[in-house]
């Protein structure tokens, strides 16, 4: 069965002490501790900063084989630049091949701004640059992208639409790439919410998608919570 990859956005909270880490863990076991609970994390800090190899090669030390990161996208490429061509684009994926030569790097997550409107010859360039051996997803924040042109240029490219839902925008349930990535942000989620979204996993993993499913992180470990219940429930 197709993969499935279940985590937070982030594991570097005190605040999910005591329910999801133990009281006397020390911030710097917070990972390893993360990781022998959940398979995979949605990290942010890639959008503010390019990390260092030492940043990198720690993550990859404090994490089991089969662990992987999925990477938020630099602001630079998708907020300064609003999706534009540059070099840049090329840097950053460079700055990411400790992870992915060690089978690490999960989906890299490009997150459009809500002032973005659609512009599919702005997309199509920007998609140019992209390396062939990379899974990406894009999330759309503004309605306009959610067209069917759109999806014909991500599907050609293998790049996932991220599914992502909040109590704001629930985004079309449009399946762009042979992996699907959630990101589930809404405040909270019921247990019968929590069991159709893992039927829906089941469901797609059955069909051959990999399936990435990122909850919410922030001040309580609930997303965490959830993340391993789905592990169970679907994995």
């Amino acid at each position: 069965m197709a993969k499935l990859v279940c985590g937070a956005s982030g594991f570097s909270y005190p605040s999910w002490k005591p329910a999801f880490y133990p009281k006397e863990l020390p911030a710097k076991k917070f990972l390893s501790y993360y990781a022998s609970r959940l398979n995979g994390v949605e990290i942010n800090y890639t959008f503010r900063r390019l990390p260092s190899l030492s940043t990198l090669e720690g993550w990859l030390e404090d994490t089991p084989p089969g662990f992987v990161f999925a990477l938020k996208a630099h602001q630079k490429l998708t907020h300064i630049q609003r999706l534009g061509k540059s070099d840049f684009t090329r840097v950053f994926f460079q700055a990411m091949d400790p992870l992915r030569v060690k089978e690490r790097l999960g989906p890299v997550l490009f997150q459009a701004p809500p002032n973005l409107a659609v512009d599919l010859d702005l997309l199509r360039g920007f998609l140019e640059d992209f390396p062939d051996d990379v899974r990406c997803a894009f999330e759309f924040r503004n309605k306009s992208w959610f067209t069917e042109a759109v999806y014909d240029l991500l599907e050609s490219r293998g790049i996932a639409l991220c599914l992502a839902e909040s109590d704001k925008l629930a985004v079309p349930e449009r399946i762009t790439a042979d992996f699907v990535y959630f990101r589930l942000r809404k405040e909270s989620y019921t247990a019968e919410e929590r069991a159709e979204i893992a039927d829906k996993v089941k469901l797609l993993r059955a069909s051959g998608k990999s399936c990435y499913v990122f909850l919410k992180h922030e001040e309580t470990p609930e997303g965490a919570l959830y993340a391993e219940e789905l592990l169970r429930a679907a994995g």
